[in-house]
């Protein structure tokens, strides 16, 4: 039976079938990475972030797709997306991907994935490894995505974060200085804050009641205390 290719319908999948992340470490470091670009750009309305998000280069390819761990595309709104298929995003592909490494990747699949992006036009490419603890980048120059010779102390151009590692772990660093941070960190350091913040409130309020019985022994004296204390100000 002859097919109307005028009206056949492409499927473009929104799963791939595979697992976010094969592993606890992996997945943290997916969600750690996401939730801190998302606060990067949380105030930029044209810059979508998204994670494990299937991207789809050419229209009428549904093969040719890859889901990066992270990946952020400047120029395109925020928004709910089933996959990223570029042609209906004005034809702007993601600038800026990563990748966490899981033991199950092989070298074979990790070649393709930068091949892919190497052809459909990322600009930058970041390959963690967290059970080695080893980072890997690749920037685009002269319309191919070549390594970054000295990764450490590495500030990408189109995030304007920097790449430092110790011998524990990762660090990404905002311009501000801060860092991105796992929610497990985030809520210590909530939680650190506002007790600084509640011993800050009693220490004041003390300093208020100390004051207020002075005011009362001098009017007691017959002492306008706005004179005295007005005086020691």
């Amino acid at each position: 039976m002859a097919i109307d290719l005028q009206t056949a319908t492409i499927v473009y999948p929104t799963s791939d079938g595979e697992p976010m992340a094969d592993n606890t470490k992996q997945f943290r470091w997916i969600v750690t990475i996401k939730g801190g670009l998302d606060t990067l750009f949380m105030d930029r309305a044209d810059v979508f972030v998204a994670a494990d998000l299937l991207w789809y280069p050419v229209e009428g390819e549904p093969g040719l797709r890859r889901a990066a761990d992270a990946m952020v595309v400047f120029g395109r709104p925020k928004g709910d997306r089933g996959a990223y298929m570029q042609w209906l995003e004005d034809d702007i592909a993601p600038q800026v991907v990563f990748e966490v490494l899981s033991p199950g990747n092989t070298l074979r699949e990790m070649s393709r994935k930068l091949a892919f992006y190497d052809m459909y036009g990322v600009d930058e490419y970041y390959l963690y490894d967290p059970d080695k603890n080893d980072l890997a980048g690749w920037v685009r120059a002269n319309n191919r995505l070549l390594p970054v010779e000295e990764i450490e102390g590495w500030a990408s151009p189109r995030l304007n974060v920097r790449f430092t590692l110790d011998q524990q772990t990762l660090h990404i660093i905002r311009p501000d200085g801060s860092e991105f941070l796992d929610y497990i960190e985030l809520e210590r350091r909530r939680e650190a804050e506002h007790t600084r913040a509640e011993r800050e409130y009693t220490r004041a309020e003390q300093e208020r009641t100390r004051a207020d019985l002075l005011a009362e022994r001098l009017r007691a004296l017959g002492v306008n205390p706005d004179d005295v204390l007005g005086a020691t100000s």
